[in-house]
């Protein structure tokens, strides 16, 4: 009995975690190592900011899910009209399309870094075994079961690195008081843009349904923690940003050491893991952007199929195969460009400024509802926090309007 409890307990989380393993991909990563070896512990703060808005926003999400039977874009079209859905699935899709090239850039340079091969060959490796996980009969618990192991995959490499640094308390006490240290202001919105994901947040809806239908009648009680697994995962999202940073600020910042490379950032496991940190910290590339690679894509395909009325589960073909289209043309963009072009992230920018605050109105609109979410609608707190997420959305996008096109 006492196993089965275990279990279900793990089962419970598998919505948060997907969730926190789409948003920790490998250009967090990247921000969060520069975060603490350019400013030491001084931007913790900012992690507390972008993961309460992130909260509140994702188990609002999380409970338009948990006590409606239509999706949330469906929800959205019954309120504003068949264009909102249309708009909002495939400018997501679109969003996600135009990223999976970066998660497939990190993907093959965590591989081909540690094994001094060339990355396009784990580009096309990777991507082929991410399709081929969508044959699988039960993707959704394939994809929560991969999650979950390099979640933990990357705790334990973080985690017990910084507990052998020993981090000073005092330090970290003393980041989480607000300052702005000069030339910081652009990581700052990096990271905010990135932590503080409206898209993540509206998709966990999406998962906790999945969830349901895939309990096939039995532990249905297990949808009624939808809140506490957006919980869980969120944090864990932010306990993963705090210790990369701590572990950069104990060891890369000392050192005068600039992030620019993915070898240097896995010099920060180097106190525990020595000669062998590289590879330990490729493994966490790896893990990052394989999640965030398969992530990525189930959104894109997911949303796109709701939008055009199709379906949102994960399970329906058509689904699928917008899924692997995202990874597809991620792929391909990866190997033809080597990198992310400056045209596909100006499309992708410009789709994802007036695209974002659009997706976090829905959002308050909706779990607002008193003739959608009946007793469970949002109470005052939460629309306000709700209100001021959509303010600080707004000025990162205006912020971003005024960097690629003024």
């Amino acid at each position: 009995m006492k196993k089965k409890n275990t279990i279900n307990w793990l089962s419970v989380l598998g919505p948060g975690i997907i969730t926190a393993a789409l948003v920790f991909g490998p250009s967090k990563m990247t921000i969060t190592s520069k975060m603490g070896a350019e400013f030491s512990y001084s931007l913790i703060w900012i992690i507390v900011v972008a993961i309460f808005f992130m909260l509140i926003f994702t188990n609002m999400s999380a409970r338009i899910g948990q006590h409606n039977e239509a999706s949330l874009l469906t929800l959205i079209k019954r309120k504003t009209g068949n264009w909102a859905g249309i708009v909002i699935g495939l400018g997501i899709f679109l969003v996600a399309t135009s990223f999976q090239a970066g998660n497939s850039t990190g993907l093959g340079i965590a591989i081909g870094e540690a094994t001094g091969t060339s990355a396009n060959i784990w580009i096309v490796l990777f991507n082929l075994l991410g399709i081929l996980l969508l044959f699988f009969r039960s993707f959704y618990r394939l994809l929560e079961r991969v999650m979950l192991a390099l979640i933990l995959m990357m705790l334990f490499c973080f985690i017990t690195t910084a507990i052998v640094i020993q981090p000073s308390i005092a330090d970290i006490m003393d980041g989480l008081v607000p300052v702005i240290p000069s030339g910081s202001a652009g990581l700052i919105v990096a990271f905010i843009a990135s932590c503080f994901s409206l898209v993540g947040a509206f998709y966990q809806a999406y998962l906790v349904q999945e969830k349901r239908k895939n309990q096939s009648g039995k532990d249905q009680d297990l949808s009624k923690h939808a809140q506490l697994s957006s919980t869980v995962g969120i944090l864990l999202l932010g306990v993963m940003s705090a210790v990369v940073l701590i572990c950069a600020a104990a060891v890369l910042h000392p050192q005068g050491i600039q992030v620019t490379s993915a070898s240097q950032m896995a010099k920060a496991l180097e106190p525990l893991f020595g000669p062998f940190a590289s590879y330990l910290f490729f493994i966490g590339l790896f893990g990052a952007s394989f999640s965030s690679l398969i992530g990525n894509a189930a959104v894109g395909g997911a949303m796109l199929g709701d939008g055009l009325g199709f379906s949102s589960s994960l399970e329906h073909k058509y689904v699928k195969i917008f899924i692997g289209a995202v990874m597809l043309f991620g792929a391909i963009i990866a190997i033809s460009f080597g990198k992310l072009p400056l045209e596909l992230i100006v499309i992708a920018q410009s789709v994802t400024i007036f695209l974002v605050p659009f997706i976090g109105l829905s959002i308050v609109l909706v779990g607002s509802s008193a003739g959608i979410m009946g007793e469970h609608k949002n109470n005052l707190f939460q629309n306000v926090v709700g209100i001021l997420g959509i303010l600080l959305v707004v000025f990162l996008a205006v912020t971003n309007f005024k960097v690629l096109f003024l």
